[in-house]
């Protein structure tokens, strides 16, 4: 038993330090968000607290556009998760229970495209978009973003599809349902696991993108959120009071879905286990 305490308490002796290390930069960035580069000088401490004030969180909210680029970056984000969801929903569906001609090519390809950086695509991307003149818009970006994300979101559903057990929809079909009506009242219900790891995914492909976005963006009013945050870095100087508080602010989706799914996002980590 004693030994067995001592595991424990080494275990979480273990933890603790790793929890330490992992919080320590968001309580410099928060000290960075509140005192601007003096921060760089003091002790990250309960004292770089009690003199905080908001100075960068107005100056980022009244004289920057970054309520611009929050709603541009929401309105990519949400409308590339939605495709990804359903596209994905709907494909990976048919590839799990429709055997049709090209569907072992369709899944070879999908599999040879995860195998090359998304860096390669850049020049063929920009080549496609300035010939639809879709530069400095954001249906480029949409295209971009979906079909950058769609072959992990494919396989995945594909994956977990294939965990359904068959007398489900075999029971569905005996009570009249059409394959379409089978997959939006039976499947789809029971396949929100997925789903949200599918529509997270999709959505943090694009919330925190940088490199596609400065190509094909131009215009300042239609910057994201990494585009925005950069022009805070000047040549010679940056200002990190800005940087930072911006910062926390981009992060705060990102957790705020990462809490609301965790209950799915837990129980899609179980896919398998169900026996057909």
């Amino acid at each position: 038993m004693k030994a067995k305490h001592l595991r424990v308490m080494f275990s979480l002796l273990i933890l603790t330090l790793a929890a330490i290390v992992s919080v320590f930069p968001v309580f410099y960035i928060l000290a960075m968000a509140s005192h601007g580069e003096s921060a760089f000088t003091m002790d990250v401490g309960l004292k770089a607290f009690t003199s905080a004030d908001l100075h960068n969180f107005r100056q980022l909210f009244l004289r920057t556009d970054f309520l611009i680029w929050l709603r541009n970056s929401v309105l990519i984000s949400t409308v590339v998760a939605l495709v990804g969801v359903a596209m994905a929903s709907m494909s990976g569906y048919a590839l799990a229970r429709f055997q049709f001609p090209g569907r072992s090519w369709i899944l070879r390809s999908i599999l040879t495209t995860q195998m090359f950086p998304a860096s390669m695509l850049m020049l063929p991307f920009f080549i496609v978009l300035t010939k639809l003149h879709l530069i400095n818009s954001f249906v480029g970006l949409f295209i971009i973003y979906s079909s950058t994300a769609l072959p992990f979101c494919i396989w995945q559903m594909k994956g977990y599809f294939e965990t359904l057990p068959r007398d489900l929809e075999e029971a569905a079909r005996m009570d009249g349902l059409t394959s379409w009506s089978l997959f939006i009242k039976v499947i789809l219900p029971l396949s929100l696991p997925a789903l949200a790891i599918t529509g997270l995914f999709s959505f943090m492909t694009s919330w925190g993108e940088y490199m596609i976005a400065a190509i094909v963006l131009q215009d300042p009013q239609l910057y994201t959120l990494p585009l925005g945050l950069k022009s805070f870095q000047a040549s010679l100087a940056t200002d990190w009071g800005l940087y930072a508080a911006a910062s926390l602010i981009v992060s705060a989706p990102v957790v705020v879905l990462f809490l609301a799914l965790s209950r799915f996002l837990v129980s899609g980590l179980t896919v398998g286990s169900v026996k057909g």
